[in-house]
C-alpha cells in the first residue's frame, strides 16, 4: 500500500509541477488578476483552496515538531499549494521504516 501511495503521489507531483509550470510559461497570473479576481469562481476556488491549506496544516503542524519547519512549511503550502502538499507526503511516506504502514504515516511525529 505504501508503495502504491508513492506512486500516486509522484505522479500527481510530476503532473501539477507539468501543469504549473506551463500554464505560468503561456500565462502571467499577476497581469490577468484583475480579470480573473472578478469572476465568481476564481473566489470561490480561492476560498476554497486556503481551506484545504488550513486542513492540510492542522496535520503538518502535528507531525512537525519545530516551529521552523511549521512556518516554512506554511509558507510553501500558502505559495505552492498542491506542489507543497504532495511534496510533503512524499516525505512523509518515504520516512517510513519498511514495516511501518498507514498508521504511522498519519499518526508518527516528526523529529
Amino acid at each position: 500500500m505504501i508503495t502504491t501511495l508513492k506512486i500516486i503521489f509522484s505522479i500527481v507531483f510530476v503532473w501539477v509541477c507539468y501543469i504549473v509550470i506551463s500554464t505560468s510559461m503561456q500565462s502571467n497570473l499577476f497581469k490577468q488578476w484583475d480579470y480573473l479576481g472578478s469572476i465568481p469562481w476564481m473566489r470561490a476556488t480561492l476560498w476554497d483552496f486556503y481551506a484545504n491549506v488550513s486542513v492540510i496544516y492542522i496535520w503538518v503542524c502535528y507531525k512537525e515538531r519545530s516551529i521552523p519547519a511549521k512556518i516554512i512549511w506554511l509558507i510553501l503550502l500558502v505559495a505552492l499549494g498542491s506542489i507543497a502538499s504532495c511534496a510533503f507526503v512524499l516525505i512523509q511516506l518515504f520516512r517510513l521504516k519498511p514495516n511501518e504502514g498507514l498508521k504511522e504515516f498519519f499518526s508518527k511525529r516528526n523529529g
